[in-house]
């Protein structure tokens, strides 16, 4: 094939060589991750619960009715999702349940519904990378978003829950910022956000940054009514759809952990207010601007005299919640308090992609591109900065800092390969792409650096809380009759995921009181336990000894219950129960009073 006719190609079928490229990687992660689905590898507990969901669903629960009855039994409690996520995941159980029967088919649905959202997200990249770089950037901003290794742990296989949909929506968030045509790429960015939204409200602060991103273009430039209007229109009847298709019954009060009537207020009221604003589009800029700081004040306000319940802590989180659990969740505190090795790789790529798009910014200013590309720029620099808060925000600052890494490479390659030197040539290109690629390379790198290197404790707690949640481990649970464990709260959604059981406690806000009981069981005294075990119906005792959450019951309270088990005390109440040989976990009968 000649050169010209592969360019054109390049460019005319980018979108079908782009979902070819996501095939093969689909194949290739579903190839090397075969094991784990096979043995149902579920690593995080909300992975667990979403299967649980599905699995209730499909089971003959109700559509708005996301109550998980296997926890914290007979009563349950509710979990502040919606069904959109479930519906791949069930979809493919039914497709392929009548060729390879139940337990085949819920193990490959789980291992490929977490690939599907990267196609979104590839699209998405491709999209923006072509609008503002090249026609032919597209393959590169493949090639980069493989580096962002942050990002590809949310479309591994069996990573089911939701944060993979919502990064695809986030790549058609930063797609449609970035595109030129006004009412195509407003419609994309409220379309994308009450997508996301209705999903969960962990892109609410990207949704907000997007938002006010259009408002400060219409500030800018009056031409762009058009985009904010249909953003507005498009992100209020989004929200006011997705609320009434998904919203569960428990999200239909007036709670602030997802799209209820108090979220959903809040983006009519913003998508109303917005909308006014394009309409009546004053031609003086000062009017514009002190009409959208007035509408923003009315939000603003509006939300903290109406829902001043959500100013602070979630609901159902108690002081003591917050602080002996919330404030310890590793991912929801900021990244520099996080060792070397775990916060350079997540934090390297997105400051290359904000370097590059402040360049590209620079090279294209007062032109069309370079209000695009400011546009972008803003975005992408927002969500860099969201890791100084969490650094949950890693996954979607990695993602967003591909195209202004793309615009780097772009840059720099072709002008390293115009020298004379091979030297350059050749030592320069390589660093360019050690440089663009740096989420991956970091990552690879600081596993051979002697650097916050884990002790031989951080070892024995890390080999533990990777063995106990198996399905090697918990399935010998089921040779007994079904019944309610006692055990860890982050045991929780594994064990009524591999086993017949249920389980007291998750690790879930709206869960707050079974979470404290399971914490004052173990850190008081053995009657303490005793009694909270039976206020819940429990009786098996289940414990997984160096497992991460075991460690925090042994420091705070040395001498408690758990400590007093884990120094292989017994007590006359307990009886224990025979698991295999090599099994990591201890388990006990608990016997009546």
């Amino acid at each position: 094939m000649k050169l010209g006719s592969l360019t054109r190609m390049v460019d005319r079928d980018w979108i079908r060589l782009s979902l070819i490229a996501w095939l093969c990687i689909a194949v290739y992660f579903l190839h090397d991750r075969w094991v784990g689905i096979h043995y149902l590898q579920l690593g995080d507990t909300d992975d667990n619960m979403r299967l649980m969901q599905v699995r209730a669903w499909l089971g003959g629960q109700g559509w708005y009715d996301l109550r998980q009855y296997r926890l914290n039994p007979p009563g349950g409690y509710d979990i502040h999702w919606s069904r959109i996520v479930d519906l791949p995941i069930a979809g493919l159980i039914l497709l392929l349940r009548p060729f390879v029967g139940a337990r085949e088919a819920e193990m490959l649905a789980c291992g490929i519904a977490p690939l599907l959202p990267l196609s979104i997200a590839i699209l998405g990249l491709g999209a923006t990378v072509r609008r503002l770089i090249s026609p032919y950037a597209w393959p590169l901003a493949i090639a980069l978003l493989l580096c962002c290794s942050a990002t590809l742990l949310m479309y591994m296989p069996e990573r089911i829950d939701h944060h993979g949909w919502q990064l695809a929506m986030l790549s058609l968030t930063v797609a449609g910022l970035s595109d030129p045509k006004g009412i195509r790429g407003g419609a994309i960015v409220g379309l994308g956000s009450a997508v996301s939204l209705a999903i969960g409200l962990e892109m609410l602060p990207y949704a907000a940054i997007a938002g006010a991103i259009l408002a400060l273009r219409w500030i800018w430039d009056r031409a762009e009514a058009q985009r904010l209007s249909i953003y507005a229109l498009c992100l209020g009847a989004g929200s006011g759809i997705g609320y009434a298709l998904f919203a569960s019954y428990g999200n239909a009060a007036l709670r602030c952990d997802a799209l209820t009537p108090v979220w959903l207020s809040v983006m009519v009221m913003a998508g109303a207010l917005l909308f006014a604003l394009a309409w009546a589009n004053p031609a003086n800029r000062w009017v514009r601007l002190a009409l959208a700081i007035a509408a923003g004040a009315v939000i603003v306000i509006g939300f903290a005299l109406v829902f001043p319940q959500c100013l602070g802590r979630p609901e159902q989180a108690s002081p003591e919640l917050q602080k002996n659990w919330l404030n310890m969740i590793r991912e929801a505190r900021p990244i520099y308090v996080h060792p070397f090795r775990v916060a350079f790789p997540v934090a390297i790529m997105p400051v290359v992609g904000v370097i590059g798009a402040i360049i590209a910014t620079w090279r294209a200013r007062g032109t069309a591109l370079g209000a695009a590309w400011a546009t972008v720029l803003l975005f992408v620099t927002g969500a860099a900065l969201l890791l100084l808060w969490q650094a949950r925000a890693g996954p979607a600052a990695q993602m967003l800092a591909v195209p202004g890494a793309v615009a780097l490479a772009w840059l720099l390659i072709p002008y390293l390969q115009a020298q004379r030197s091979p030297l350059v040539r050749v030592l320069g290109t390589v660093a360019v792409i050690l440089l663009v690629g740096s989420g991956l390379f970091a990552g690879l790198a600081i596993r051979f650096l002697p650097i916050d290197r884990p002790t031989k404790r951080v070892q024995i707690i890390d080999r533990a809380s990777g063995s106990c949640p198996t399905m090697t481990a918990l399935s010998p649970l089921n040779r007994y009759p079904a019944q309610t464990i006692f055990s860890f709260v982050d045991l929780g959604p594994r064990i009524i995921t591999i086993t017949h059981h249920n389980a007291v406690a998750g690790p879930y806000h709206r869960n707050g009181d079974a979470i404290l009981d399971v914490q004052h069981a173990f850190s008081g005294t053995p009657e303490n336990f005793r009694a909270i075990a039976k206020r819940h119906g429990a009786t098996m005792l289940l414990i997984c000894p160096n497992m991460a959450e075991s460690t925090i019951y042994r420091v705070r309270a040395p001498g408690g219950f758990y400590d007093q088990l884990a120094h292989r005390k017994t007590f006359d109440w307990l009886e224990p129960l025979p698991l295999p040989a090599k099994s990591p976990l201890r388990l006990w009968r608990i016997k009546p009073d």
